[in-house]
């Protein structure tokens, strides 16, 4: 047990010490000495979450892998690490790379089998979960990891919006989270925010208007203006209204952002909502898939000082949530038909056994298919919420209010 806990350690510290362009370096050679591991390689998903790209250094550099039908890809996947044999009875470890339900990656490290792997296999999983908090906080300090999860150069506009993110999924006991935007180099307007606290979660789905730079800097005010305003503890009407005057005073109207706005209270699934403009909110509930109706206010910033009213419905354990802005709504198929309510209703139906987060990209993928292939004119989102509530309190489970 000792010399356990000591290379654990060992690998903890390595990792904690190292530069933060190093980190790789730094857990290979500890896996290397303490594990006896032959070869240890970190892949991050890349933006379209497609594939799982390398971070190496040229001229070094490894082939992406698929994240739907390779190895790496099924321990990315499922969440869980994979094993795959090796002829020489080595085995390959696919280790989920993942912080606080925010899917980054997968180590993969090759070592002995058989007993070998018994006792170490559970330290390694923790290794790369280590790992990847060493990743999160490295990226304020070098562009390598941020580089690394690209195969193809962001747009300008593309890169600003995904550097407004908060992550692309998380989870906790009372939710899962999981989101995606489409085509991911080459974004515009539209974005997702949440934040949470010990009682609540704060979720935020916009629409931006425009193209290109434009309309990531509209996106980009609208966002600061609703978190300076959270951040001062106001509540969801008044955050709306905040940002609706930042927004207004530097378009003068000419530009606006649909946004919906939405406040959980963990404890009792009441969710407390702003509905300012386009996005769409459809629930699947014992089966059964529904839009989730609220009235239409006007978006940020079209008109001065405008009020916003807060609306109230209640969320129960093993409902699903999903977001959709009018990128998704509005695709048409060659023959001219939008994709609208039922198209997506069975798409929801048909991704119900999957994991929230990956459900945006497995929608978007039939998106794609309804617009027969041809490029899309407008930027897509897909924002999925597992709801569980909070076991224990007896007031997990409610009804519309």
């Amino acid at each position: 047990m000792t010399m356990i806990v000591g290379r654990f350690m060992a690998a903890e510290r390595a990792l904690r010490t190292a530069a933060p362009h190093q980190l790789l370096d730094a857990v290979r050679r500890v896996l290397t000495d303490q594990y006896a591991a032959d070869s240890v390689e970190l892949f991050l998903a890349d933006y379209g979450l497609t594939v799982l790209q390398p971070v190496s250094v040229l001229p070094h550099t490894l082939q992406p892998v698929s994240v739907h039908n390779s190895p790496a890809g099924r321990a990315f996947g499922a969440q869980v690490p994979y094993l795959e044999p090796l002829s020489d009875s080595r085995v390959r470890a696919h280790l989920p790379v993942t912080v606080r339900g925010d899917r980054l990656g997968v180590l993969t490290v090759t070592l002995p089998g058989g007993a070998h792997l018994d006792g170490c296999l559970g330290e390694l999983a923790e290794i790369a979960e280590v790992l990847g908090h060493e990743v999160v906080v490295a990226e304020r300090d070098t562009d390598l990891y941020l580089q690394a999860r690209r195969k193809d150069r962001l747009t300008l506009a593309a890169e600003m919006q995904w550097q407004l993110l908060p992550g692309r999924s998380c989870a906790r006991p009372e939710y899962e989270l999981g989101a995606q935007l489409e085509p991911a180099y080459a974004i515009f307007g539209d974005n997702f925010d949440w934040s949470a606290t010990a009682d609540r979660l704060s979720l935020y789905v916009t629409n931006g208007m425009g193209e290109g730079i434009e309309a990531s800097l509209l996106t980009n005010l609208a966002i600061n203006a609703l978190r300076n305003a959270r951040r001062a503890g106001l509540h969801l009407a008044d955050q709306a209204a905040l940002a609706d005057q930042a927004v207004y005073a530097h378009y003068r109207g000419r530009c606006y952002l649909s946004v919906l706005m939405l406040d959980f209270e963990l404890a009792t699934g009441r969710v407390r909502a702003v509905d300012a403009g386009s996005p769409q909110l459809l629930r699947l509930r014992r089966g059964a898939v529904e839009r989730v109706p609220f009235d239409a206010q006007l978006p940020l910033g079209m008109f001065e000082e405008t009020d916003y009213v807060l609306q109230e419905f209640r969320a129960e354990p093993g409902d699903r949530l999903v977001f959709v802005s009018d990128g998704v709504y509005d695709v048409a198929s060659p023959g001219g038909e939008t994709y609208g309510d039922a198209a997506l209703a069975r798409a929801i139906q048909s991704t119900r056994l999957l994991p929230a987060a990956e459900v945006p990209r497995a929608i978007l993928r039939e998106l794609t298919g309804h617009r027969g292939g041809s490029v899309a004119d407008d930027d897509a989102l897909v924002v999925c919420l597992d709801w569980r509530g909070r076991q224990g309190t007896g007031e997990g489970a409610g009804h519309e209010s």
